[in-house]
């Protein structure tokens, strides 16, 4: 699984958005590398991005706004999928060898935290506490995705949320809940809608019925809004390169949305939590051509 790359007269742009802001802000842009998945750190002055398989930080507040490469020793090249450690100083990434790794913000020398058990692990939310990871777990890369939770270093507990496919999985900013997008309410392949389930255990809460196929279900620090990407009716998988729709909706009713981002993009969009620490914004990608 290779980086991606840009297309021909393609740009990635980094926006920001939130429960307040109708008309969303281009923060950054670039027409040489494809980035991916913005992080917000914890003090709200740097995002995290990934790209060319490489971690990035960009200075919110600087009028340059250039992207520094952070550089980790013994690190594999990089997918879209990496969540900050709560302490706000270290980073979990997933890198295309299958594992996850944890590194300071400020780069050096990184440890393995998944096991060595022969499956995938695409990582997604970090518990508020910083103990637990979630985490996709994938045999084959066609086989559906399945909910992991690991107290590093494990084994890994799964949690069974259905027969469909399981990405995104995240946790509320009170512990209590997990939040994905599952392919398990319906039988129309690659029909995903948005869920959670109680981390104590228990059944699987459908939060929005939906035309679209939705993904990525991310909570505000302040667990006031959210935020989610849907895909047009009959995408299947979260593909690049389409028509989306990046959605702000109450915490409280997913079925209202407050502010609604189409752009062209998909795939990198909204991959993991982009929240500010205020809760105020969040940031998504777009990319498009010409």
């Amino acid at each position: 699984m290779p980086y991606r790359m840009l297309t021909v007269r393609q740009r990635a742009q980094i926006w920001v958005g939130g429960p307040e802001i109708r008309q969303p802000e281009l923060l950054f842009e670039s027409d040489t590398m494809l980035i991916e998945a913005p992080n917000w750190s914890l003090d709200g002055a740097f995002l995290f991005v990934n790209g060319r398989g490489r971690l990035w930080r960009l200075d919110v507040g600087s009028r340059e706004r250039g992207l520094a490469r952070v550089d980790f020793e013994g690190l594999p090249e990089l997918n879209n999928d990496h969540v900050l450690d709560p302490n706000g100083e270290h980073i979990y990434m997933s890198a295309i060898d299958g594992h996850i790794y944890r590194g300071h913000l400020d780069g050096g020398p990184v440890d393995r935290v998944s096991p060595d058990d022969g499956y995938w692990h695409f990582l997604h939310g970090v518990s508020p506490d910083g103990s637990r990871l979630a985490y996709v777990q994938i045999g084959e890369l066609a086989d559906p995705g399945k909910l992991a939770l690991l107290d590093p270093p494990g084994p890994p507990v799964v949690v069974d949320t259905g027969e469909g496919h399981l990405d995104g999985p995240e946790w509320s900013p009170d512990g209590k809940w997990i939040y994905f997008n599952t392919e398990s309410f319906t039988d129309d392949t690659g029909h995903a809608q948005l869920a959670r389930i109680p981390d104590a255990g228990g059944p699987v809460e459908r939060l929005v019925t939906s035309d679209t196929v939705d993904w990525f279900p991310h909570i505000s620090p302040d667990f006031q809004a959210a935020a989610y990407i849907a895909f047009p009716a009959g995408t299947r998988g979260h593909p690049a390169d389409l028509d989306v729709e990046v959605r702000v909706v109450p915490a409280s009713n997913w079925s209202r949305p407050i502010q609604r981002y189409p752009l062209f993009g998909g795939q990198g969009t909204i991959n993991v939590n982009s929240w500010s620490p205020d809760s105020t914004r969040f940031a998504f990608v777009a990319y498009p051509i010409g």
